[in-house]
């Protein structure tokens, strides 16, 4: 009839609040795969062959010499790593346990805490991902020359930042629209092999082109990056800050959207479509 419950606040809510995200974060981690190497094996697999089917593509092609003039794989791993952190973050938040969830019936789970997980498990992965590569080719092919390493660092956390962001506002939409943020996910996800500059220099597109591409926090991340990761490189046209300002505003609309869907959504929902 009677229940205690302890109140935490200051230092030790923040230090509850830590272990049930790490405890969390682990949960997501396994939930892909129960073998821990497994997991992490299947995501540097993904990123290897991403990376060998693009240099083969440049090759065949022959658009090698579009590329920034210093190691080629840099320059495909700066633009691919960034990709991929990019897209899967935003494809974890959008699934992450929403407000229906039967595991939100645990006190201590909220949606808060369902999406931290999943954003820090995906960049959990991508960093170990991006060191076991960056040490295979360090040691088989040529040493790894990175002119400086904590912007390009930073680059990849903005990458990280703004895919979160742009999941948020999937996520928001989700229990409303299921089907139509199915596809949105999916056409933003593809639309990104291109509209992420992966492929090519920003400073050589054509300045009618550029509007195409600009909006993209993304497209302003990778090549932030590779100004960093060459010593030869400088970018012109993109900004450092343009995805900081653009994934700060589409969280806050991101997060007003996820509270109003947790506020109004109902489990029957999930029957009724």
């Amino acid at each position: 009839m009677f229940q205690y419950q302890q109140g935490y606040s200051g230092f030790w809510a923040i230090v509850r609040f830590g272990d049930l995200l790490f405890h969390s974060t682990v949960r997501v981690v396994r939930k892909s795969s129960r073998n821990a190497l497994l997991g992490l094996f299947n995501n540097v697999f993904q990123s290897v062959m991403m990376i060998g089917v693009f240099y083969l593509l440049f090759n065949v092609l022959g658009m090698r010499a579009n590329a920034i003039r210093g190691d080629f794989l840099m320059f495909l791993m700066t633009g691919i790593f960034l990709f991929l952190t990019h897209t899967k973050t935003m494809g974890a938040v959008v699934s992450a346990e929403g407000p229906t969830s039967a595991i939100m019936k645990h006190a201590p789970m909220t949606t808060f805490l369902s999406i931290s997980s999943a954003a820090l498990a995906v960049l959990y992965l991508q960093i170990l991902s991006m060191a076991v590569i960056l040490f295979f080719v360090d040691v088989v092919f040529s040493p790894v020359v990175i002119e400086d390493p904590g912007w390009v660092f930073l680059s990849f956390i903005l990458a990280w930042f703004s895919g979160l962001a742009v999941g948020l506002i999937f996520l928001g939409i989700k229990p409303f629209a299921p089907n139509f943020t199915r596809i949105g996910t999916m056409v933003y996800a593809r639309a990104n092999m291109i509209a992420s500059g992966k492929m090519f220099v920003a400073n050589q597109l054509p300045a009618y082109v550029l509007p195409y591409f600009a909006w993209n926090p993304l497209f302003h991340t990778i090549d932030q990056a590779r100004g960093a990761a060459f010593i030869n490189y400088t970018p012109h046209v993109t900004s450092i800050t343009y995805p900081i300002y653009f994934s700060l505003g589409v969280m806050v609309i991101g997060m007003m959207v996820e509270f109003f869907a947790r506020r109004n959504a109902s489990a029957s929902w999930n029957s009724a479509r």
